[in-house]
């Protein structure tokens, strides 16, 4: 099993604890640049996909570095969505 199909695994077990790091490895791996708009993205955060011509847009979880459940509800759901994901 790849990096990959690990992190996505343990995406749509929807752990407690998925943090945004693990977002990013995995969204590189699909093919995704992390995209912020400078200065004044604030706590967004978006992947773009430059063939695909996708954007994932988001907040930055905080105070902490994990995820909500919500997020990554909307993550799957966009993956499924993209075929990313089956």
């Amino acid at each position: 099993m790849t990096q990959k199909e690990k992190l996505l695994a343990r995406l749509c077990s929807l752990p407690n604890d998925f943090t945004i790091n693990q977002l990013k490895r995995l969204m590189k791996s699909l093919g995704y640049i992390e995209y912020q708009r400078g200065k004044t993205s604030g706590s967004r955060i978006a992947f773009y996909h430059p063939e695909k011509k996708l954007v994932l847009n988001l907040h930055k979880p905080h105070p902490s570095n994990e995820l909500k459940i919500y997020q990554i509800k909307e993550i799957i759901k966009f993956l499924k969505r993209t075929g990313e994901l089956k």
